[in-house]
């Protein structure tokens, strides 16, 4: 069976990343360890790792007319990524994602500036309808500005696509927007805020994702971290378990998992099967430094994969 094209629509921002022992907290000065710089932002992430994971992929981003921008599309011609629909803005500035990492249990806080990819215009979004058009899947988060994901949403949903929505960073979403998407994917704190409840358990996130089947979503994966991965459907729900790893650098593990989850839906895996996958593609990505250098490929995948089931 031929794998259906996948467009990844979201943001690319520059990692600038430091490690420390300890993650500082309001006020405090500390010193860090390493200082690495490079590709990031969700969008490129997810991008990446469905590459790297063996997808027929297109990434739809915007960066800055600067030594950042730059950046991207050198990475991605290194990824034999297409840059066909990477816009460049002549006015903003490359997003950048300002990232501590603490390097005794790889846990992170990040701040994001979205930069060029928060002005995606109504033109550059109409330049990739027919680019949706050819795709079976399209995958969205919430980096990029609102009204460039909602007039993707509604394309791509007139013309039948899958529709796969990252919730992150988290936003309250409105019904309108919700009663489009085929599956949303967000982790525990995403997921309660969308739904105004704490996600801690099993229980909990099977009631968010009722929640958001309720306003309109057709499926719901919870992605919970250590604890493994929540999946339901209007016909079946189970807590996928996580796949046992040293982490080194959690930063961008959901991006991992999503690349991977919509990779494995576009080669014709049902929901939790592409879990699984995506449960491995995260998997990986934790045992190395970095956000898409860090993803894996699919060799990788697979032999992780038969050593783990």
């Amino acid at each position: 069976m031929k794998a259906g094209k996948i467009v990844v629509f979201g943001s690319f921002v520059v990692d600038l990343t430091s490690w420390a022992d300890h993650l500082p907290v309001p006020g405090e000065t500390i010193k860090g360890s390493v200082f690495k710089m490079g590709p990031g932002g969700k969008g490129s992430n997810q991008g990446v790792a469905a590459s790297r994971a063996g997808a027929d992929v297109t990434l739809v981003t915007k960066v800055g007319n600067d030594v950042f921008g730059q950046t991207a599309l050198e990475f991605y011609k290194n990824e034999n990524m297409t840059t066909e629909y990477v816009f460049v803005d002549s006015e903003k500035e490359t997003g950048t994602a300002l990232i501590m990492v603490d390097e005794k249990v790889g846990q992170n806080q990040i701040l994001v500036v979205s930069g060029a990819c928060d002005n995606i215009t109504r033109y550059e979004v109409e330049q990739t309808f027919s680019l949706i058009d050819s795709a079976e899947i399209v995958l969205l988060q919430l980096e990029v500005n609102m009204d460039a994901i909602e007039k993707v949403v509604d394309y791509a949903h007139a013309k039948g696509k899958k529709i796969v929505l990252n919730t992150a960073p988290a936003r309250k979403l409105p019904v309108s927007l919700l009663q489009k998407l085929d599956i949303v994917t967000p982790n525990e704190i995403e997921a309660g805020i969308l739904t105004d409840m704490k996600v801690e358990t099993e229980a909990d996130a099977e009631k968010a994702a009722q929640i958001l089947m309720n306003s309109g979503v057709k499926n719901v994966v919870v992605t919970m971290g250590k604890n493994g991965v929540f999946v339901m459907t209007p016909k079946r729900k189970e807590m996928i378990p996580p796949m046992q790893v040293k982490a080194i650098d959690t930063t961008g593990a959901g991006d991992a998992f999503n690349g991977g989850f919509v990779t494995a839906l576009s080669e014709g895996k049902d929901i939790f099967e592409a879990a699984r996958f995506g449960n491995a593609v995260g998997a990986l990505s934790v045992t190395k430094i970095g956000t898409a250098p860090a993803m894996p490929h699919r060799s990788d995948i697979d032999r992780f994969m038969r050593d783990n089931t």
